[in-house]
């Protein structure tokens, strides 16, 4: 499983790579894995407004459907428009063109809650045991 050493990781999989006062957001190399092939993904709009940890969308792979948790609050920025013609870029590349949404930073004590690379490598061990 890929890491990127510069995101940040949250505790429901998702992955933040921070870009000034926005970051764009996406599911890690280990959620896609679990899921299996994605077959559909459900996205906000262009300006819909993010609460830390609520819902903002939702994955499907064969077998099951995620829900997508905000890893902090914001205005959505950009949406990935691509996943709605090819959602299985999020398995071939989820850190670079499987990319989910951008969003504006409307807090930044929230990114405080974000996990580091090792500390988000060791939740998944501890959570696979």
């Amino acid at each position: 499983m890929d890491f990127p050493e510069e995101l940040k990781y949250s505790k429901e999989h998702i992955w933040v790579r921070m870009e000034g006062n926005r970051a764009v957001i996406g599911i890690t190399d280990y959620a896609q894995q679990e899921l299996g092939l994605i077959t559909a993904v459900e996205l906000p709009g262009t300006g819909d407004d993010l609460e830390q940890d609520d819902s903002f969308g939702s994955i499907e792979a064969r077998k099951t459907v995620a829900d997508l948790y905000a890893p902090f609050s914001g205005p959505v920025l950009e949406v990935n428009e691509e996943l709605q013609v090819t959602p299985e870029l999020v398995n071939d590349d989820p850190y670079d063109g499987g990319w989910l949404v951008t969003v504006g930073i409307a807090d930044p004590e929230e990114l405080n809650s974000l996990m580091s690379v090792e500390d988000y490598m060791d939740y998944v061990e501890e959570h696979e045991e």
